[in-house]
């Protein structure tokens, strides 16, 4: 029950500079308590590889994984900066999923890189724009360009924005995770005009419950359909599965994943280990015997797949 208080005029005549002082002290404490935030677009004018003027966005609030939307076709990176700033701080790309479809992008967007700013880590939620044969000249690479956009403004600006530009990663979630993998296997090619590869490698890549294949037996339809549509040959399987892709001298990787995950089965994240560990990459692996996809269940809770992801990130040399 929410107990009401009453103040008279002779209580508030007698008693106002303390209220206003309590007040004004607790209004210094939320505003204190929020990190810096900026939402800015990815591209200058059109985004390239679009065919259509802006559309408008579809947002909508689901009870179980709180706000989504669809339909983007501007993509924008937002800025979430640690209370005190720091020179130097490392720097995550948040990358939400959703299948290609929709993005999480409260779940696994905003709440992560408030959680981040809190160990003291600069994060950038990417809002990608999600695929479709009637915006898009090529459905299949766009996600891919506003990612490697996304890092290339990061090391860019970094001076600006405070970050070490050897120690920017990528967090990304079941088609986000995808999205992820496709920019730490395909860094030495640029699909965006005028910028050069060689500042498109990401540092260390972070893997929650991730769509890792597209192959038939593990991969996830859903997303490989919206991605691909329904026309693609073994090739592009190949091209958009990343245990086929994997290589020395590509980015460490951290994985967490739900055995009794019934989206994104468990193999995706097993099957990629196995490559990194037969190719050398630095990797480790959490597999949980509860959570469902995006730990759902709060089992294991964010805290615990979370701190032994900080944890791996200190012992990489990452976070100080």
């Amino acid at each position: 029950m929410i107990k009401l208080l009453k103040i008279t005029a002779g209580m508030f005549s007698v008693k106002r500079r303390s209220l206003f002082f309590l007040l004004s002290l607790l209004i210094g404490n939320i505003c204190c308590s929020q990190p810096l935030f900026q939402e800015i677009p990815l591209f200058e004018g059109r985004p390239p590889g679009t065919k259509v003027q802006k559309i408008e966005e579809e947002k909508r609030y689901d009870l179980v994984v709180d706000s989504l939307v669809s339909r983007v076709t501007v993509p924008t990176i937002s800025i979430f900066r640690p209370g005190k700033v720091k020179q130097g701080a490392p720097a995550v790309i948040i990358i939400p999923g959703g299948g290609y479809h929709t993005l999480l992008i409260e779940r696994e967007g905003r709440k992560i890189a408030k959680t981040l700013n809190e160990k003291g880590i600069t994060a950038f939620v990417l809002k990608y724009r999600l695929p479709s044969a009637d915006y898009f000249d090529d459905r299949s690479i766009v996600p891919l360009m506003d990612l490697q956009q996304a890092i290339y403004l990061v090391r860019k600006n970094a001076a600006k924005w405070a970050v070490n530009p050897e120690a920017i990663g990528l967090m990304g979630f079941s088609a986000g995770g995808h999205l992820a993998l496709m920019a730490g296997t395909h860094y030495d090619t640029s699909f965006i005009p005028s910028v050069p590869s060689n500042h498109l490698k990401p540092d260390f890549l972070i893997l929650v419950n991730p769509v890792v294949s597209f192959s038939d037996s593990t991969g996830h339809r859903g997303s490989r359909d919206n991605l691909l549509s329904k026309n693609y040959t073994g090739q592009i399987i190949d091209f958009f599965s990343g245990e086929k892709n994997v290589r020395k001298g590509m980015p460490a990787v951290f994985l967490a994943h739900a055995l009794n995950d019934k989206v994104v089965k468990v193999e995706n994240a097993l099957d990629l280990f196995n490559a990194l560990r037969s190719e050398g990459v630095a990797a480790e692996i959490h597999i949980y015997a509860k959570g469902d996809h995006g730990f759902l269940e709060n089992t294991p809770p964010r805290d615990e797949w979370m701190g032994s992801c900080l944890y791996w990130m200190k012992s990489m040399g990452w976070l100080n």
